[in-house]
């Protein structure tokens, strides 16, 4: 992959070899030349799992105690009270077997499905379109609920979902470049502290073995783990 001339000096500008502390890190993400729009810091955690063994499918969800800065867009899949708790709470969309036509026909212009228990039969018939991109409802992540007022809520104020990768990495978007350092050392915490919490007993050897945050124009800034767990 070829970068363009800012990536390439902001490589030179970045130590590869060290491990940053939390706060060092952030620091030197924000002075690297970053691009005209209010980037997202991303972050790459490594875990020593084997997502092939069920029950080291890390998947799950954490409520970021600043949010991550972008607007997220609700999908609700649900039908009398519950659509109507889903509207007051502030879903963008709500609805019950038109949005499911509607999915079949290709639409997913949403971030988050939220549905019912009541409602899987359906909703189930499109995880053939909604799996692929992370975008089917489950209950590890609070996604397939009763209290659908109170998951929309903590999805617009900064819940989000993680699930590791067929290579044992966990990505995720933890703020913007524009946040305050300690929102974002907060929010990247917050994320860690749940992924520890959701080590399972078959894993051996070293948990957590690499963090790396980046803004989305930008190259990886390794941190030092022991910065985090402290």
């Amino acid at each position: 992959m070829k970068h363009g001339k800012r990536y390439r000096e902001n490589l030179a500008n970045v130590d590869r070899l060290k491990d940053y502390k939390i706060e060092d890190s952030i620091v030197a993400l924000k002075k690297l030349n970053t691009a005209k729009f209010d980037e997202t810091v991303d972050i790459a955690v490594n875990l020593g799992v084997n997502p092939r063994i069920a029950d080291q499918m890390i998947r799950g969800a954490v409520s970021l105690p600043h949010g991550t800065g972008k607007e997220v867009k609700v999908l609700v899949i649900a039908k009398g009270e519950k659509a109507t708790e889903a509207e007051e709470a502030g879903a963008d969309f709500i609805g019950s077997d038109e949005y499911v036509t509607k999915i079949q026909e290709g639409w997913t212009d949403f971030d988050v499905l939220l549905t019912t228990p009541d409602m899987m039969a359906q909703v189930g018939r499109l995880g053939r379109i909604l799996g692929p991109r992370g975008l089917m409802p489950n209950p590890k992540t609070g996604t397939i609920t009763m209290d659908i007022a109170r998951a929309v809520k903590e999805i617009k104020a900064g819940k989000i979902e993680y699930r590791v990768d067929k290579n044992g990495i966990i990505h995720a978007g933890v703020g913007k470049i524009s946040f305050e350092d300690d929102k974002i050392i907060e929010n990247i915490k917050a994320l860690i502290d749940a992924l520890m919490r959701a080590r399972p007993s078959s894993a051996k050897g070293t948990y957590l073995k690499k963090v790396t945050i980046s803004s989305t124009m930008g190259p990886g800034i390794k941190i030092d783990k022991a910065s985090l767990i402290a």
